[in-house]
């Protein structure tokens, strides 16, 4: 794992209250809020700066712009929402390249507990604590901010269980 224990306690902190945020923003009311998105990438730019030496700050700055470049066509095919494409690139820049494959795990993770977690809830009592939300009658659709929190949570939390 390229990210290291002291990177994650820098990011994790002020990162983990936004994923948050966002997933419980979804799950509401089936948007990401552009706040959260600004925020996240205010984050990076901040905390980055003295999480990270310059030149990998720098670079890690490509990640978002592809990334963005990625979601915006995939929301142009219908693929994903045009929260998602850009909380995607917000959090781009947390997760190095190296790391890239072992995110893409803690993704698809995050997704099968998170489309599991939303179902259980939908369909037991537990859905009586949210009664209103926006997520439980959406169809077809699923609020993918939820898992994609818990992915960058997830990733964050990682380097301390490897240590």
């Amino acid at each position: 794992m390229d990210l290291t224990t002291t990177q994650a306690a820098w990011f994790l902190p002020a990162v983990a209250p936004i994923c948050i945020y966002v997933a419980y923003s979804d799950l509401r009311s089936m948007k990401i809020p552009n706040k959260a998105v600004l925020a996240l990438i205010a984050v990076f730019a901040v905390i980055g700066l003295i999480a990270l030496p310059l030149d990998v700050w720098a670079w890690r700055w490509v990640h978002l712009v592809a990334l963005l470049v990625a979601g915006v066509v995939a929301n142009a095919v219908g693929l994903m929402g045009a929260g998602d494409a850009k909380f995607i690139a917000a959090a781009a820049p947390f997760v190095s390249r190296q790391d890239a494959p072992m995110m893409m795990y803690i993704l698809a993770a995050a997704i099968l507990i998170g489309v599991g977690l939303h179902r259980v809830a939908k369909y037991t009592a537990l859905r009586k604590l949210a009664p209103n939300w926006e997520s439980w009658s959406t169809g077809k659709r699923f609020p993918m901010g939820f898992p994609l929190g818990m992915a960058l949570i997830a990733y964050l939390i990682a380097p301390f269980i490897a240590a």
